[in-house]
């Protein structure tokens, strides 16, 4: 992820770190910018290398800074993003679900519909989600198709759901397991090196 903070001239200070966090600098090399005959001159080194210091500290502080204002990239700025979603912020929570949770926020403002109920379960699941409308029982389902097993996550996707589904309505939670026809194919030497519970969501080759 990159701001393009650049500082004298075309320079970006700072690489992408594709796939992970952002790695902000914490000290700038500015005496390649300047001609190579001062690059003998020990004051000028030492006075560089402390300006350099200053300002990559500044630049890391601008994009810490910046990164708070998008959730997928936020750290110590998600405690304001709960707030504004009228979230119950709880710092021991990894970052990753605390964004699950206002990224579902986000997704369900506003009315509730069969969409927004599966944007929402995908936000938490990560995969396929189907709603199963039951009107004459006043009744949905929501089925995990795309993940086996249950997600995690699953008490903040249901303090969610309860918040923003409409509140004469019930629900029920469907998950998915892995039938006998997908493990059969099983050793007894491969099946009895699994737990049950590693069984139920067994993919198969």
């Amino acid at each position: 992820m990159s701001y393009g903070l650049t500082l004298y001239g075309v320079q970006a200070y700072g690489a992408d770190n594709e796939g992970g966090e952002e790695t902000a600098p914490t000290e700038i090399d500015l005496m390649k910018y300047l001609p190579l005959y001062y690059h003998q001159v020990l004051e000028m080194r030492l006075i560089q290398g402390q300006l350099g210091e200053e300002i990559g500290k500044q630049a890391a502080a601008f994009e810490d800074m910046l990164a708070q204002y998008y959730v997928h990239s936020s750290t110590w700025g998600l405690a304001r993003w709960e707030k504004m979603m009228g979230l119950a912020s709880d710092p021991s929570l990894p970052n990753a679900r605390r964004r699950e949770s206002i990224i579902a926020k986000m997704r369900g403002a506003g009315t509730t519909t069969r969409v927004k109920i599966i944007q929402t379960a995908i936000a938490f699941s990560g995969g396929e989600v189907n709603v199963v409308e039951y009107p004459a029982e006043s009744r949905f389902e929501v089925v995990f198709v795309g993940t086996k097993g249950i997600p995690p996550n699953m008490a903040g996707f249901i303090r969610m759901l309860e918040d923003i589904k409409p509140a004469h309505l019930a629900y029920s939670l469907k998950y998915t397991y892995t039938v006998w026809n997908q493990i059969k194919a099983l050793t007894w030497n491969q099946a009895k090196g699994k737990t049950w519970s590693e069984l139920r969501v067994y993919e198969g080759v």
